[in-house]
């Protein structure tokens, strides 16, 4: 069958869906590389809620499409950007995830490493951002998950200079039970963190983390860095302290980034790979074999898709994840908390859809094509 796609321009075009799916079973734990997917929340439909309104969460639903990312061998990251948070998602509800992944991950086996940051305050002294992450942190480290320190726009905001981050950091640090992963948020992804680490100037900011890593490189397990400029964090990973891992979270450049160099590579932390889970699981995999072609040959054709689902205003990734996620019948709606669903238009769902399709990632392509169907329907596009 047939169906027409909307174009940028208003026009239609004819696309033929695949009719095979590229399926790929759980396999055996990654032995080469530390993988995490930043996992997105599904929202209840049903319930009576406006965008103000604190979310409203289907756990069931949410739950269950972790445990698919752990059947295939990937670590959840949880509570992150990925999961709306800042984004319709508040920390009571944070908080919430937070508890029912970890307890989840006891019980499947998965790996799992959730956000800590300080958004239940707006702002306030640098005083209050600390004991905002010390609170987050405890929950966080009670819930028997690994932290990750995630960059605040509080503290941005409050901060007056590099020492600040320094010094919050570095108590946080001293403080943590275990190894954190620090997370560098660029303003591509939330433009109230421009500047952070004490500068705008990249190499300035750039020194300031490794300072804060080099202080305490006990307590870092590795870093997470979301830049989007591959060049950058190659020269970022070569001056990490020996044992600190880098955690690509560049949706532009993963391929190769987690394939490396001859000085080393990356591994990954990865909102894209929520809905290429069970692909990127499969080239790893192949990796581990140490068949970097081969691994190339499998993640290398999704980079378009994940550029298109990333693509500025890159904030609002969030909604193609999702789409993918209702298409290929992880939940039963393209509904998301904070309504953030209306945050991409349908040229750009319709493209999400054809390059998906492409890939061979709905498990039934005929499913995926009757809800693509439906969605176009409901926008007064008829097929």
């Amino acid at each position: 069958m047939t169906i027409r796609l909307p174009r940028a321009d208003g026009t239609l075009r004819a696309y033929e869906p695949r009719t095979e799916p590229l399926l790929f079973p759980p396999g055996t734990p990654f032995t080469s590389r530390t993988v995490f997917s930043a996992a997105h929340v599904v929202a209840d439909p049903r319930a009576d809620v406006s965008p103000d309104s604190p979310a409203a969460v289907d756990w069931d639903a949410t739950l269950a499409f972790r445990r698919h990312l752990w059947a295939h061998g990937l670590g959840v990251a949880e509570a992150m950007d990925t999961a709306q948070r800042g984004m319709g998602l508040d920390w009571a509800g944070a908080a919430e995830l937070i508890r029912r992944s970890a307890a989840e991950a006891r019980t499947a086996g998965g790996r799992i490493a959730c956000g800590v940051g300080t958004d239940q305050i707006t702002g306030g002294a640098l005083a209050e951002i600390r004991a905002a992450y010390e609170e987050q942190l405890a929950v966080v480290e009670e819930a028997g998950a690994q932290p990750i320190l995630m960059a605040s726009r509080a503290l941005a905001a409050a901060a007056s200079g590099p020492e600040d981050y320094l010094e919050i950091y570095g108590h946080l640090l001293r403080q943590s039970a275990e190894p954190v992963i620090l997370h560098w948020l660029g303003p591509m992804f939330d433009p109230a963190l421009k500047g952070y680490w004490g500068s705008a100037d990249l190499d300035a900011a750039t020194k300031v983390f490794l300072e804060v890593i080099a202080a305490h490189p006990d307590k870092v397990d590795g870093v997470k860095v979301s830049l989007l400029d591959a060049r950058r964090e190659i020269g970022l990973r070569r001056r990490l302290p020996k044992g600190v891992r880098c955690y690509t979270g560049d949706d532009f450049h993963y391929p190769e980034l987690i394939a490396g160099d001859e000085q080393g590579f990356s591994h990954a932390l990865l909102g894209v790979f929520d809905p290429l889970g069970p692909l990127a699981a499969e080239a790893v995999r192949v990796l581990d074999t140490g068949d970097t072609a081969g691994f190339r040959e499998l993640l290398d054709p999704t980079v378009a898709l994940s550029r298109h689902l990333f693509q500025p205003p890159t904030r609002f990734y969030k909604t193609g994840v999702v789409l993918l996620a209702w298409l290929a019948g992880h939940q039963s709606h393209f509904t998301m908390v904070g309504g953030l669903q209306s945050a991409r238009s349908l040229p750009h769902l319709a493209r999400a859809y054809e390059l998906a399709d492409g890939l061979g990632l709905f498990p039934d392509p005929a499913l995926a094509e009757q809800r693509m169907t439906n969605l176009l329907s409901l926008y007064g596009v008829n097929p």
